[in-house]
């Protein structure tokens, strides 16, 4: 009996190998899926939808307590903050949506994704939820689409976090010449192009397996004019400073949260923050080491250690 019974154990676990490997090989996409499923399921996680304003905004949400929205950067998607998402919904009611255009969320041709008509759309999606006196985490681009929303209606927001945030001046580095050049580093044709994006924006590259690097850029060609178009929009002047030229309109607690050698926004965008915020009630910052411009990813244990003091201390 026990030697057929570790037979069956031997023949299940050698059709789980060739199910994996073979999925691996021909439906990559598939696999990744389930993967993000899998994180999103063990940090009580639920994918939902709703229609707000133009836009079909695909978001998951679990947990309960104080409630904060986690706002995903450029050329990215809510699954960015899986990794920091079991901390946080423990505590706390945690929302993360695919911002407009981006991920799941639905997409209108020929309209505007920059970040004050991203920040209309995000007033949209919080009334239809009714998460007004939510905290607002905004990363890179959803820092400045945060800032803006914030300033906007200044009575929806309990506090404000800025991670790595778009949309204030900062020393310009070798990122933000290419940018202003025209150059978009975030697109790619193939491995070699995707890992040098990657490498941009972490300290530490993640070891992602061949196939899964060919289903990104699968879906950066098949995306490529709306990146493209949203990466000119966000060239021009009025958005490269759209956060600064509002600093002084944000009167609600304030963090600005920065990785130390962040390759794409400098860390020197934290003392142009600092400086602005002439009427927020209080000022936090945090620098972490030994990341880039993702620190959600790269360091989420400490990432929401910060964010969960801040909302305590508030």
């Amino acid at each position: 009996m026990l030697i057929r019974r570790l037979k069956f154990l031997g023949i299940v676990a050698a059709l789980l190998v060739v199910l994996l490997g073979g999925s691996y090989l021909f439906a990559p996409r598939w696999l990744l899926k389930a993967n993000a499923m899998r994180e999103a399921m063990s940090a009580g996680l639920q994918k939902q939808s709703v229609q707000a304003g133009d836009t079909n905004w695909v978001y998951y949400e679990g947990g309960q307590g104080p409630t904060i929205v986690l706002l995903h950067g450029f050329a990215a998607s809510k699954e960015v903050w899986l990794k920091v998402a079991p901390m946080l919904t423990a505590h706390f009611r945690v929302v993360i949506p695919d911002l407009p255009g981006w991920g799941e969320s639905s997409r209108i041709p020929g309209a505007s994704y920059n970040i004050d008509n991203q920040a209309a759309r995000l007033n949209d999606f919080v009334q239809t939820l009714h998460l007004q006196h939510a905290l607002i985490v905004g990363h890179s681009m959803g820092g400045a689409i945060a800032g803006v929303y914030a300033a906007d209606h200044p009575q929806d927001v309990a506090e404000l976090a800025l991670v790595d945030s778009f949309g204030l001046k900062f020393k310009e580095n070798a990122f933000a010449k290419e940018a202003l050049a025209g150059k978009d580093p975030f697109i790619f044709d193939d491995r070699a192009g995707f890992e040098r994006a990657t490498a941009l924006a972490f300290e530490h590259v993640p070891n992602i397996p061949g196939r899964f690097i060919d289903v990104f850029v699968q879906d950066n060609i098949k995306n490529r004019a709306f990146i493209e178009n949203t990466f000119n929009e966000l060239r021009e002047p009025s958005q490269e400073t759209a956060l600064q030229d509002r600093l002084d309109k944000l009167t609600m607690p304030t963090l600005g949260l920065w990785c130390h050698d962040d390759k794409i926004i400098d860390i020197s965008a934290m003392d142009s923050l600092r400086s602005g915020l002439t009427h927020a009630p209080a000022i936090s910052t945090s620098i972490l080491n030994g990341c880039n411009h993702m620190p959600q990813m790269e360091k989420p244990q400490e990432f929401s250690q910060i964010l969960t003091s801040f909302i305590l201390q508030h």
